[in-house]
């Protein structure tokens, strides 16, 4: 278990993930934007113009780096070379946050072009905690775990996912991200409630919150289906259900996800502004 308490570096503050295309836009006005997250695998290297910039941006903006290639809950062991290559970003960048997702996208040596999502039992509690075990103690610090998007509920799963989240939190000392859109997408593809959600949450385990656009659609029988795409605005009920969920834990490191179809740096700036002002209220 690693010995700290669930939380970030990172100011209560709008975030955005970070695209090279807005590096100029950035520097000349970044507008209320608090820090920026990079995905982990995009920086693994060693030098050129990317890492640069990443260089150039940590100096102003506490950074979060959030992966999504170490596959949690895989039932293999963990890739030792992406751990490496993680330690070496991790130690340079000295992040403010770092932060994986619940789920797993390796099979034996075959990469899966996604993030699969698990059953919620006691077998997968003590695997996904020796994996989040290995990777704090590699890294030498915190790592928060993300919520999933759920488009189905598994029945082997004997446990909700807040207490699943809860029990792995109690075993690796690990934080949370809250990912309020994946909340939103999974209560309404699988007909829950997403406030009920939220009130099950360890809310005192988040060290950092998302939120992203989904795309519509309906399944087979007609029902709606979200899906978690990161390639549109957010929606007013997300928006709604974020400020449920800021009135219950106090204001957090907030971010802006957008992904798929990138907009122009002022469509993002007005997405940082109406989170910077959610925050405020709280």
């Amino acid at each position: 278990m690693f010995d700290a308490p669930p939380s970030s570096n990172l100011p209560p503050r709008a975030g955005v993930g970070y695209k090279p295309q807005h590096y100029m836009a950035i520097t000349q006005d970044a507008g209320p934007l608090g820090w920026l997250e990079i995905h982990a695998e995009n920086y693994m290297g060693h030098g050129g113009r990317p890492i640069a910039q990443l260089r150039h941006l940590s100096e102003r903006f506490p950074i979060s780096v959030h992966g999504v290639g170490l596959s949690i809950g895989g039932e293999g062991p963990l890739d030792p070379d992406h751990l490496s290559r993680l330690k070496h970003l991790v130690d340079w960048l000295n992040p403010a946050s770092f932060s994986e997702h619940l789920a797993w996208s390796t099979h034996d040596s075959h990469f899966l072009n996604d993030l699969l999502p698990l059953p919620y039992t006691a077998k997968t509690v003590d695997r996904v905690s020796a994996h989040i075990d290995q990777v704090q103690n590699h890294l030498g610090r915190q790592m928060l775990l993300e919520n999933p998007s759920s488009y189905l509920a598994f029945k082997d799963s004997d446990m909700s996912e807040t207490d699943f989240l809860r029990e792995v939190v109690g075993k690796t000392g690990c934080g949370l991200l809250l990912d309020v859109n994946n909340v939103f997408v999974s209560a309404t593809n699988l007909q829950t409630s997403p406030q009920d959600y939220i009130d099950s949450f360890p809310l005192d385990a988040v060290g950092e919150m998302h939120l992203g656009g989904h795309d519509e659609d309906e399944d087979e029988a007609g029902a709606p289906l979200l899906i978690d795409s990161h390639g549109k605005a957010v929606v007013d009920p997300v928006w709604a259900l974020l400020d449920y969920t800021l009135a219950k834990s106090g204001p957090k490191p907030l971010l802006i996800e957008w992904d798929n179809d990138v907009p122009d740096w002022d469509v993002l700036l007005d997405e940082i502004t109406r989170a910077d002002a959610a925050l405020a209220l709280v």
